[in-house]
């Protein structure tokens, strides 16, 4: 009886579903964190009668067939990338990019990983770091004796000093864009990489080429919209629960089988 292995596996797929959907609800208050969608795809099918056969009678030809289908799989986990709304914050080093576009930082092993959170920081050498403590490029580093800082839409650093009239710039921030930014692999804390189906980066100034912004002084909420989850939670509750109706259904009937005399 196929109806067991096919119920299983439409239990396993609403599993799926219901993880990515505590992830997405996990992650409400993640600084540009974009919500994913479980996407699944019917497995293949057992040809009993393919469309098309010709009848042994009289040779007409079978309009339809009979196809059964064995069930479902995962087929993607996709990143919905609409863009977060922005808060305000006052932080000097808090950066929102509006529009496309993700800063690069360099890993501890010396690769690129990039990334929406612009809840930046200032090292103990005054560089300009992640909240993982990863540099972000081109690597700037604020003086020790500037009395603020100013990044403008551009992505331009200046300090301004004590003793000084004029702003001093320090350095610019770019950004960095893909043809297929779904196809990037996340690593958590809000970081990215490049891969074979995202393409590689394309890096720009802010506001050249297509990219976005930045804001200095605010941050990119999360994208997750609450409402949406849980009403995905609950249909996907409900799937789960029909399918394990007829595993239950599929026992009943085996069960009626074996007490055949």
């Amino acid at each position: 009886m196929r109806a067991l292995q096919i119920a299983a596996t439409g239990m396993s797929a609403q599993q799926t579903r219901v993880e990515v959907i505590s992830n997405n609800l996990a992650n409400m208050s993640t600084t540009g964190y974009n919500a994913r969608r479980a996407e699944f795809a019917d497995l293949l099918y057992q040809q009993s009668t393919r469309p098309g056969t010709i009848t042994a009678g009289d040779g007409t030809i079978v309009p339809a067939g009979v196809q059964l289908g064995l069930g479902v799989r995962p087929a993607a986990v996709s990143v919905n990338l609409a863009q977060g709304s922005l808060a305000s914050t006052g932080g000097d080093l808090d950066l929102a990019i509006d529009g496309l576009g993700y800063l690069e930082v360099t890993m501890p092993s010396g690769i690129s990983a990039y990334t929406r959170d612009g809840g930046l920081k200032r090292s103990a050498d005054g560089e300009i770091v992640t909240s993982e403590g990863y540099s972000v490029v081109p690597g700037i580093t604020i003086p020790t004796d500037a009395r603020s800082i100013a990044i403008n839409a551009s992505g331009e650093i200046y300090a301004y000093f004590d003793n000084r009239v004029e702003p001093e710039l320090l350095g610019q921030f770019t950004l960095a864009d893909f043809a297929n930014e779904k196809g990037l692999e996340a690593i958590g804390s809000n970081l990215f990489l490049e891969t074979g189906a995202s393409g590689p980066a394309l890096v720009s100034n802010p506001g050249e080429n297509g990219l976005g912004t930045l804001r200095q002084g605010y941050l990119e909420e999360s994208s997750v919209d609450p409402v949406r989850e849980i009403t995905e939670l609950i249909k996907a509750q409900r799937g789960y629960e029909l399918n394990a109706k007829v595993i239950s259904a599929a026992d009943q009937m085996l069960g009626a089988t074996t007490q055949v005399r």
